[in-house]
């Protein structure tokens, strides 16, 4: 072969060698590849829910008061937050006086009974000579009526002995029901009256949720439905529907539905909470919530091809729950989505999938 022919050779497969290498732009493009975990949507059971929100209250509140006037409070039993039980002893008053007047009221009755037995004993002796002219018809009916009214008599001293000692009774205050103190108004050594409150109870220690829902759910809501409300700390409470309210607010377009909570799970009182209410259960295609991507008020996910390029897709969003969240369009069940980091890749871009070989 000829010197020049064989230059020419040499060249050209020089040429042909450093074609077939990857561009500088190439391998920079490949050195800046992600690693990305890749995941398949789920096909999951949700309940259907409907967002609430409302106040947490008692279930029914009890007022316990006094119920004698004009006696002092010697002893104070509990306090805020006791958990007592229906007739446990909450407050004392002084019974001196209530004392001397059911002494009082035992003597009159004894006075009452001995008076009906002289009453009885002439009306006696009346009823065996009436008709033989030994007494006057006059003095036989006034001895009769004597007996009688001595009878009337002692049923009413009887009757006011056992006034007396519902008195005596009432100097110790209980609590109506079992329940849990959420008030007290009681101080040692007031002087109370009738009807002054001295405890607030919630019964049985209940508390509901009082949900304000939109009126256009009304419908599918019944009683027994579960829900769950988020308390503090994030806490998940579940509860049961107990009353639908029967009236929507005209300002606010909002019906109240009333949920019963766990008595050993339930918080505070007085905390205004948000939660759902489950309908019934459907279908839902699920991915992660890291594989959401927002941007510009639109949610995209990155979805991974066989060549290992990321595309961006829009997707509409449903329901979300323990980290997932239900996708309603854009995705089917064969896609492979990216699980976290979307918010790092553009469109077009190449990357690795992780736990596939090099």
């Amino acid at each position: 072969m000829q010197p020049a022919r064989l230059l020419g050779a040499l060249f050209a497969g020089a040429s042909l060698a450093f074609s077939a290498l990857p561009s500088h732009a190439q391998q920079q493009e490949e050195a800046a590849a992600l690693t990305v975990a890749v995941v398949k949507p789920a096909e999951r059971r949700w309940a259907e829910t409907v967002p609430a929100s409302g106040w947490l209250t008692p279930w029914h509140e009890a007022i316990i008061a006094s119920e004698i006037s004009g006696l002092r409070i010697t002893d104070v039993l509990v306090d805020v937050g006791s958990v007592v039980s229906k007739g446990q002893p909450l407050v004392r008053l002084a019974d001196e006086t209530v004392l001397a007047d059911l002494r009082k009221e035992e003597a009159a009755l004894e006075t009452a009974k001995a008076d009906l037995a002289k009453a009885k004993a002439n009306a006696d002796r009346a009823r065996k000579v009436q008709g033989s002219g030994a007494l006057s018809d006059e003095k036989v009916t006034e001895y009769l009526i004597a007996e009688q009214t001595a009878e009337a008599s002692l049923k009413s001293a009887d009757a006011t002995l056992d006034s007396q000692k519902i008195k005596i009774d009432q100097t110790t205050i209980a609590a109506v029901d079992d329940g849990q103190i959420t008030s007290r108004s009681a101080q040692l050594g007031a002087v109370v009256s009738s009807g002054t409150e001295l405890f607030r109870l919630v019964r049985q220690s209940r508390v509901e949720w009082q949900a304000e829902v939109s009126a256009r759910y009304l419908p599918r809501i019944k009683e027994g439905l579960g829900t769950v409300i988020a308390g503090p700390g994030d806490r998940r409470i579940a509860g049961t529907v107990r009353l639908v309210g029967p009236t929507v607010s005209t300002d606010t377009g909002r019906a109240i539905v009333y949920v019963t909570l766990p008595a050993e799970d339930h918080p505070p009182v007085g905390i205004y909470v948000t939660g759902q209410i489950e309908l019934q259960s459907t279908s839902a295609l699920t991915v992660p919530e890291t594989a959401l991507v927002f941007r510009d008020g639109i949610n995209y996910i990155f979805t991974v091809d066989a060549d290992h390029r990321a595309s961006r897709v829009r997707v509409e969003t449903g329901r979300r729950n323990a980290g997932e969240v239900e996708i309603l369009s854009g995705i089917d069940r064969s896609t492979s989505v990216v699980k976290s980091g979307g918010a790092f890749l553009s469109d077009n871009a190449l990357v690795r999938v992780e736990g596939e070989a090099q």
